[in-house]
C-alpha cells in the first residue's frame, strides 16, 4: 500500500488552481461558466519580448545556464532595481527562478527551521502558508480586515513577534486584496524590523507595475533594514508572461547564495529562452505598460461600481494588482431552498452553481468573510459576471 508523506498530506491544494480546474471541467460539460478565479492577465506578451525569444532560439541559446541565471539577465535585473526602485543589488545578489513562487520557496526553505515562526499578514496569497508548512515552520497570521484596508501596522507586527520569529512574508500590491502599502506605512514596518535584526522580511512585489496610485514603494529602500529584506519580483503579471515562468529575488548576498544552492538541487535554472526574452523586458521603460495599466484601472472602477449595486457587499478601494476582495459576510446565515450559507466557501459554490461564475473563497487567503474577484478579463465579461452574481445573491433570503 502506497503511503504518502505527512508533508504532502498536511498541504492544502492551491484554491485558485483548484477553482480554475473545476471551471474548466464544467465548461467541458457544456456549462457557460465565467471564471474570475485565476490571477492571469488577459493580455498577450509584448511583441518585442517574443522577438527576443525568437532571436534566442535562432542564436541557439538552448543549453544549460548558470543556476542563478545568465549574467546579462542578472545585470539587467540589477539595473531595473536601481532604475525603478532605487535599490542597489549587485549581480551576485540576484537569483532567477522558475517563477516568483519558486523564488519564495527558495528563500523560505533556505531560512526556516522546524518550529521557526513566520509572520504572515492576512489576507495573504494562498501559497505563503503552505510553503512555510513544507519548511516545517509555524505560520503566525495577523488578521487585517477591510476596515484597515487589509494592511498591518508596525504595532500589529511587533505584537506578533516572539523569540521564535524568523521571517515576515507579505505582498504589496497585495494578492488577493489589491491593497498597496505607502512609503509611510512601510517605514512603520521598518521601524519595528530594525529592532529585531534577526528577522528577515520577504517583500513580494510581483504586482509592482500594476499600481494605480503613483510610484511603487519597496521595503528594502530603508537603509537601516536593507540587509533584512528579500525583494521578490518577476515577469508574469505586468509583462503578461505567466506561461514563461520567471521570477527573481534581490537579497543579501548570503541569502542569494543559499537560494542558488537550494535551487541547484531542485530545478537548476529556468528556461534559457525565457531568460533571454526577459532581458528585453528588464531593459524596457515601464511606460510601455501604461495602456495595460489604464485598462486594469478602468476594469477595477467598473467592478467596484457594479458591486456597489449589490446590497450587503462591502469593498475597499484597491490601489493595485487586478483583484477586488469584497466582504460578503452579510449573506452568511441566509438560505436558498434547503441550503444555508455559512461561509464564503459555501457562498462561492452557490455562485458557481446558481450564477455560473467561478470565484475563490476568502478562506484560502486567510479571511473567511470575503471572496476574491480577479478582473483580468474584458469589461464585457466582467459586466456579465457581476450581473449574474447580483441575480444569484438576490435569491438568498
Amino acid at each position: 500500500m502506497i503511503q504518502l508523506s505527512d508533508r504532502l498530506l498536511s498541504m492544502e491544494e492551491s484554491a485558485t488552481i483548484a477553482m480554475a480546474k473545476k471551471s474548466r471541467e464544467l465548461k467541458a460539460q457544456g456549462k457557460d461558466i465565467i471564471s474570475l478565479s485565476l490571477g492571469e492577465p488577459d493580455f498577450f506578451t509584448p511583441d518585442f519580448i517574443k522577438d527576443a525569444a525568437k532571436k534566442a532560439l535562432d542564436d541557439n541559446y538552448t543549453m544549460y545556464t548558470p543556476v542563478a541565471g545568465y549574467d546579462d539577465l542578472r545585470e539587467s535585473i540589477s539595473q531595473k532595481f536601481l532604475r525603478d526602485n532605487n535599490l542597489r543589488y549587485a549581480k551576485d545578489q540576484i537569483v532567477v527562478s522558475t517563477g516568483a513562487k519558486q523564488s519564495i520557496a527558495n528563500v523560505i526553505l533556505s531560512l526556516v527551521n522546524p518550529g521557526d515562526e513566520v509572520i504572515v499578514p492576512a489576507p495573504y496569497w494562498v501559497s505563503y502558508i503552505e510553503i512555510v508548512k513544507v519548511a516545517e515552520g509555524i505560520p503566525v497570521v495577523i488578521n487585517a480586515g477591510i476596515e484597515k484596508d487589509f494592511k498591518i501596522t508596525g504595532d500589529d507586527l511587533e505584537k506578533a513577534i516572539t523569540p521564535r520569529t524568523k521571517m515576515l512574508v507579505f505582498s504589496t500590491p497585495c494578492n488577493p486584496t489589491g491593497s498597496v502599502y505607502t512609503k509611510e506605512e512601510l517605514a512603520d514596518l521598518a521601524r519595528i524590523l530594525k529592532k529585531y535584526p534577526h528577522i528577515i522580511a520577504l517583500s513580494d512585489e510581483i504586482y509592482e507595475h500594476i499600481n494605480f496610485g503613483g510610484k511603487h514603494e519597496s521595503l528594502a529602500q530603508f537603509d537601516e533594514i536593507y540587509e533584512q529584506v528579500v525583494t521578490v519580483n518577476g515577469v508574469s503579471k505586468a509583462w503578461a508572461m505567466t506561461g514563461w515562468r520567471l521570477g527573481y529575488i534581490g537579497a543579501p548576498k548570503l541569502i542569494a547564495q543559499a537560494c542558488d544552492k537550494m535551487q541547484g538541487q531542485f530545478t537548476s535554472a529556468t528556461c534559457s529562452i525565457t531568460q533571454k526574452a526577459t532581458v528585453s523586458a528588464m531593459h524596457a521603460d515601464p511606460s510601455v505598460l501604461k495602456d495595460m495599466i489604464a485598462a486594469f484601472k478602468k476594469r477595477r472602477d467598473l467592478v467596484l461600481s457594479l458591486l456597489e449595486e449589490i446590497p450587503g457587499i462591502r469593498t475597499n478601494n484597491p490601489g493595485g494588482a487586478f483583484y477586488v476582495f469584497p466582504n460578503c459576510s452579510a449573506f452568511f446565515g441566509k438560505r436558498f431552498e434547503n441550503q444555508v450559507i455559512s461561509n464564503s466557501e459555501q457562498l462561492c459554490m452557490f455562485l458557481l452553481e446558481q450564477g455560473q461564475v467561478a470565484l475563490v473563497s476568502g478562506e484560502a487567503f486567510g479571511d473567511s468573510n470575503c471572496f476574491r474577484i480577479s478582473y483580468a478579463a474584458s469589461e464585457e465579461t466582467l459586466t456579465k459576471a457581476l450581473k449574474r452574481i447580483k441575480e444569484a445573491l438576490s435569491k438568498l433570503v
